[in-house]
Formats: structure tokens, sequence, C-alpha cells
């Protein structure tokens, strides 16, 4: 009897500590969103056990599963829904059905999934991406690009600039009846790191005479030098996006080697040459200070120069955007950033607002307190103020 009592307790500890999620303060839907974590637990340790076993890479069994969340380019009573391509890569259109006598406004949205998960035909992106459409009477562009594990950096870039590109020309423009002077490019989550890279690269292409009036990021990563911000230390084991699988994200956007991960896990993948970046990435200069209350700025403990020369796109403004210089950042159009406070990501999205803002760039910032990350996705009462937040500003901007 004893034996069993103790084997009870045990298995009910170890329940608890599986099932415990630090939940944001005062959430409207904790018991939702703790079961949607520990759903995402369940299949992310299931995912790990089979690639321990040798049988399929992380993250192409997650893709695969992934899968059965998408949905097929269905039209409805108020948008006419299309699969097609741009450039050889493959996008979904949503064009609003209701009559119009002037050009409408353009959205083009790039998907999150860490680099390697996703697409546009994903049941959140697609429910997104038919909302924006009807309610700002714009024609949405929502874009595939390559994944990882299978591409690596730059071309998931690539595709998205590529695809971006031909949107703008004016033919295309034409063709979907939308005005070249209310374009905007969004995206979340590495998405909203897509989105920044591409609206970056677009003011110093010449070439491309349609410039895009508005940018707005959605709890966007962009930057990959230091894995020891406030939020990393803060929310490492918050819902949804984990440090490590954030770490894992990033390191396989780059690259197979975990030599990498692992450098990262100790913030010793930089080399010392690389020293001068780390001002743009600085968070004890560039957090508001509430973010950086009781939080000590150590100096970058610097790594290998083997890594970086192995891997250059550790180093790419492209891979990450809050390198650019500020002769750069000039450029940019009228910006609007939202980020959660239990999110790993926050304080990524904190210092390219504060960075913008010096060089005179308008920034609208949409904090969400008791928000994760992945909020938008998910369907839940608080991504839904988020998800009208988002609209509201594009309606109002674009």
């Amino acid at each position: 009897m004893g034996r069993k009592v103790l084997l009870f307790l045990f298995v009910g500890v170890l329940g608890a500590w599986y099932l415990y999620t630090p939940l944001p303060v005062n959430n409207e839907q904790p018991w939702e969103l703790m079961c949607m974590d520990v759903g995402l637990k369940t299949v992310s340790n299931l995912m790990l056990l089979v690639e321990l076993l040798g049988i399929s890479h992380f993250m192409t069994s997650s893709l695969f599963l992934m899968r059965f969340l998408e949905t097929p380019p269905t039209s409805d009573e108020n948008v006419t829904v299309v699969d097609t391509t741009f450039h050889n890569i493959s996008v979904r259109v949503y064009v609003p059905k209701r009559k119009t006598k002037t050009l409408r406004r353009g959205i083009f949205y790039i998907h999150g999934g860490g680099f390697c998960l996703g697409s546009a035909a994903l049941y959140g992106y697609d429910r997104l991406s038919r909302l924006t459409a009807n309610r700002l009477d714009a024609v949405v562009i929502s874009t595939n690009y390559r994944l990882a594990p299978k591409h690596h950096f730059p071309a998931h870039v690539d595709d998205v600039y590529n695809t971006l590109r031909w949107f703008l020309r004016q033919a295309v423009l034409q063709e979907y009846g939308v005005d070249p002077k209310r374009i905007g490019v969004s995206g979340d989550s590495s998405g909203g790191t897509l989105a920044a890279a591409v609206v970056q690269q677009l003011t110093q292409d010449q070439d491309v005479k349609v410039k895009v009036k508005v940018q707005a990021l959605i709890y966007p990563a962009l930057q990959g030098l230091d894995f020891d911000l406030p939020s990393y230390r803060e929310k490492a084991n918050c819902p949804i996006l984990s440090r490590w699988l954030t770490l894992r994200f990033c390191s396989e956007y780059i690259t197979t080697d975990r030599s990498l991960e692992k450098a990262m896990s100790t913030n010793q993948h930089i080399p010392v040459h690389a020293a001068h970046l780390f001002q743009f990435v600085n968070w004890s200069s560039l957090l508001p200070e509430r973010f950086r209350k009781g939080h000590i700025y150590k100096k970058p403990t610097f790594g290998s120069s083997a890594l970086a020369n192995k891997y250059p796109g550790l180093l790419d403004v492209r891979a990450s955007p809050l390198l650019a210089n500020d002769t750069q950042l000039r450029g940019l159009p009228k910006t609007y950033v939202l980020t959660c406070e239990h999110d790993v990501l926050r304080d990524d999205g904190l210092m390219y607002i504060t960075r913008l803002r010096n060089v005179g760039i308008l920034v609208t910032h949409d904090h969400i307190e008791d928000g994760f990350h992945g909020l938008v996705s998910f369907g839940l009462k608080f991504g839904a103020r988020a998800e009208n937040q988002y609209i509201k500003w594009l309606s109002e901007n674009l």
C-alpha cells in the first residue's frame, strides 16, 4: 500500500511539473493557454525523441505534422482566395469581392515559424489574411518561402525579396487593382525578421521604383548576436516559444551543424573581430528603463572566428536587421511594432523601436502586457485584441 501511495505521489509530482506553465498574470484564458502549451510541448518532446532515434530531423517531423493544420484556398462571401506563384514562389492571394471604383491598398504578408515551419496555408494565417483583406478592402499577398533545414540563409530572404519585387511590378499591381502608393509589408515572428530585412533591402534598391508606405512587425526576431537580453533571462520558459526552441530555430536558419546552437546557448558564437556590431544590440542603452530594471549588462564573451567564417550569415544584416546602421534606417517607412511581455523576443522589438525613433522614423508601438509569442495566430480573446490593434493601425496609416 505504501509503495502505491509513493508511486501515485511521484507520478502526480511529475505530471504537475510537466503541466506547469508560467502563465502571464491576469490572463483571460489560462486553461486554454495551458492546454495549448502542453500540447505543443508534448509534440515537441515526441519530435525530439524521433530525432534522437535517428528516424527524422526535429524540424522535418514538426513540419510534417503542421501540414495537417493547413487549409485549402477557399473563397467566401467576402473574399476571393487563390493560390498562385510570383517569381516561382507560391503565394496565396486574397481579393475583396465588393465593388470599388478606386485602387485598393496592398498588404504583402510573411508568415512566421522560426524559418523552419509554417506556410501561408496554415489556418491562423489564412484567417488573418482574409480578415485583413475584408476589413481593409485590401489585396493581401501571403507569401511562402523555402524553409530550413532543407534550405538555409539566405534562401528565405531571397525568396521573399524576389516575390515582393514581383508584386511591386506595375503590371502585377494593375492586374490586382492595387494602388502603388498604398502598399505595406507585414510579418510575424520570423516573418517579422524577413519583413524588416526586405524593407531595408528595398530602400537601397534603385531598380525598384515602387516603394512601400508602411511596415508592420509582429513580435519580430531582429538579431542573433546576443541571447542574454533581459527578455531571454526572464521569459526563457514562457508559453509557446522557449529560449531553447528559439536557439534551435536561429541555428537551423544558418546551418544543421549543432555546434552553432551549442555556442549560441552560452552566448559565445560571435568572434572578437565583430565586437563593433554589439553597439547595435546593446540593450543597456536601447531598452526603456522598466525593461532594464534589475538586470546588469554583461560584456560579450567572444568565441572562435571559425563559426563566423564558416557561416557568414551570423553577421549579415539580412539575418539580423538590428545590425543596420543609422544611415540605412533613415530611409525606412512608417513602422508598427507589436511586442508581448511574456516573449523571449520582446527586447528585439523594443530595441528596434528605439533605434528607429532615434533616426526620426515614426513608430507606433503596441505592447501586450498579458501577451505571449504567437498570440495572433491562436484565436484566443487577447489575441483578437492584438489583431484588432494591428488592423486598426493599417487602416489609419496605409
